[in-house]
């Protein structure tokens, strides 16, 4: 888990109804037949009804290289490795964030809390709102001194600093990154967990 008026439909929102649903709820009988019916006309449907479900925290995966600082909001983070310890996110192809990561072989994940509804706003821009490598996001903010420069943000749940290992141009929309963590911390919270209904959307 990588909002605006430029940002593709499909982007990651999480405060937008139908695009999420929080864990735990329930859906009506009304909703769950014209889901089935959906399924039964187009079975490419059933498949992003079953990715969607994927369970995923919500992430602000941060970078920083010379004097540029970008941020966005992500939600495709999982674990690779236990040793070395790794992680990996997924990132669009064309995010401005992108070659921050690339040229300083660094970023960082900071895990959003549940009730961390400024990050969610600051972040959740895609190309404008964090990820506009000419306005610094960051400024104002309280950050974690960090080994590699990357901005950690003080009020996340958690954070995981990341050393670049391995850069993956998938044949398809997005690229991942898989970094080993060298400096991490559980701060406070809970975390927000993010389900979709839609394999196909954020």
């Amino acid at each position: 888990m990588s909002q605006d008026a430029d940002t593709p439909k499909n982007d990651l929102s999480p405060t937008t109804p139908g695009d999420v649903v929080p864990a735990g709820s329930e859906e009506s009988a009304a909703e769950k037949s014209e889901k089935a019916e959906k399924v039964e006309k187009d079975p490419r449907a059933a498949m992003a009804a079953a990715v969607g479900r994927i369970p995923s925290g919500l992430f602000i995966l941060t970078a920083a290289y010379e004097e540029r600082r970008a941020g966005i909001l992500t939600s495709w983070v999982q674990q690779v490795c236990f040793e070395p310890l790794m992680v990996s996110v997924a990132v669009a192809k064309g995010r401005p964030i992108m070659p921050l990561v690339s040229d300083s072989r660094s970023f960082a994940l900071c895990q959003v809390r549940a009730d961390d509804k400024m990050s969610l706003r600051k972040f959740g821009g895609g190309g404008r709102g964090g990820g506009d490598v000419n306005d610094d996001p960051f400024l104002g903010i309280d950050l974690i001194p960090s080994q590699r420069g990357v901005p950690i943000l003080r009020q996340s749940l958690g954070y995981m600093e990341c050393e670049v290992a391995y850069h993956m141009d998938v044949d398809g929309d997005h690229d991942l990154f898989v970094g080993r963590v060298i400096n991490g911390a559980y701060l406070n919270g809970d975390p927000f967990v993010h389900l979709r209904t839609n394999g196909l959307k954020y």
